[in-house]
């Protein structure tokens, strides 16, 4: 009767459920038809990176394969003599792990790092930035495109600015870094600054009749600001007998300062990426930059097409005041498009509220970004940046002032 039994089970048709690198399993063997038979335990199971205890096999398994497990068990009549079943356990590979990660040729002209994050301060506030290279692009060991500049200026003043360099442009990863430092760069300056202050005093301080005359000095200055981030990329472009589209990028920037009646900030957007202003209590998110999508879209516009300073110029900048604010979030289409998905979600709350939840560490990876302890928020940021979305594989930047 003992053999005959041990007989049977070692015959039994017994499949494990598969697994999934990565991710937690367990699986639990049901004996209910086999009363006196006892599993003692489960060869080679450690090669799977799970573990074998009270008839339950559980864990967090690694890299995809098909592992042939040996079931050791007895009769509970004889105890003594163990025998082995073979089963086998298919660990699916993580989607992730399908991607290679070459590194970018440090020797290559316009070298930029694969990824790169960022904290400090902005106006009274925290900042944290990351970018990081996209899967498509780490799979065949080319740069990441995306950049962002942060800085600290005169007069209170400070600006955060995000670019993303084309995919089809052959410079694309030096065009969004020269965009970017060339903005900030522009700023830099205590006259350029005094002449802003002074006209959004008059704006905001001022009657109403006067206004129009301060916001285009405003617009002058700012339209100033892009036509220099051009004629930089045009300058790059001649040293190196290049063209400027070689150079391709969007921009994005906030130039902002805190004043007694509030905070203002002074936006430009050329592209698709978006600049969002959240209110303390999240009942209200601003999109401060028009984005060239939706109605603004038939074509991918950028801060080296020589056509987008026309007419319609005015329309790319922005000025916004606010008494206090939760959240001034910057970001590229690479977190954008596989977050919000389409554009009018933008200004939606509940689309934001999900989008912090997220961030708060509700996903699949558990990654938190803790803006309270925010001791290691940079280091962070970059992991929640590496989220798998399928057929979402762009460079990714994300900055947000908390």
């Amino acid at each position: 009767m003992i053999l005959k039994e041990k007989e049977e089970f070692r015959e039994a048709y017994l499949v494990l459920k598969n697994a999934t690198s990565r991710k937690f399993y367990e699986f639990s063997f049901e004996l209910e038809d086999f009363p006196n038979i006892k599993i003692k335990t489960i060869r080679n199971i450690e090669e799977t990176g799970l573990k074998f205890e009270e008839n339950v096999i559980s864990g967090i398994s690694t890299g995809g394969n098909v592992y042939d497990l040996d079931i050791e068990f007895y009769h509970i009549r004889d105890e003594n003599n163990s025998d082995l079943k073979r089963v086998q356990l298919y660990v699916n590979a993580d989607p992730k792990d399908l991607w290679k990660n070459i590194p970018g040729d440090t020797s290559a002209a316009f070298y930029k790092p694969d990824e790169v994050s960022w904290k400090g301060t902005f106006l009274d506030k925290k900042i944290v930035a990351a970018s990081k290279r996209g899967r498509s692009h780490a799979h065949e060991g080319k740069f990441r495109e995306d950049d962002f500049a942060v800085n600290q200026l005169p007069e209170g003043w400070n600006i955060i600015s995000v670019s993303d360099g084309a995919g089809s442009a052959e410079m694309a990863r030096e065009g969004s870094r020269l965009a970017v430092y060339s903005a900030n760069e522009f700023f830099d300056s205590p006259f350029i600054l005094q002449e802003l202050e002074k006209n959004v005093k008059v704006i905001y301080n001022a009657a109403s009749g006067v206004h129009s005359e301060a916001e285009k000095n405003i617009t002058g200055i700012l339209s100033e600001s892009v036509r220099h981030v051009y004629k930089v990329l045009d300058k790059k472009a001649s040293e190196h007998s290049l063209s400027i589209k070689d150079f391709h990028a969007t921009l994005i920037f906030t130039l902002a300062k805190k004043f007694e009646f509030g905070y203002v900030f002074l936006s430009f957007g050329v592209g698709d990426c978006p600049i969002n202003l959240i209110s303390p209590d999240f009942s209200e998110v601003k999109l401060l930059n028009r984005m060239d999508v939706g109605e603004f879209s038939g074509g991918t516009r950028f801060i080296t097409m020589n056509e987008i300073f026309n007419d319609q110029m005015i329309s790319r900048f922005g000025m916004t005041c606010v008494n206090d604010f939760s959240y001034l979030v910057l970001m590229t289409d690479g977190i954008y498009d596989p977050k919000f998905i389409t554009e009018n979600k933008l200004e939606d709350p509940e689309s934001w509220t999900t989008f912090f939840n997220d961030l708060n560490g509700n996903n699949n990876d558990r990654i938190k970004v803790d803006f309270i302890n925010d001791t290691d928020i940079d280091r962070q940021l970059l992991q929640w940046a590496d989220f798998w979305s399928r057929g979402n594989h762009d460079d990714r930047t994300l900055a947000i002032i908390y």
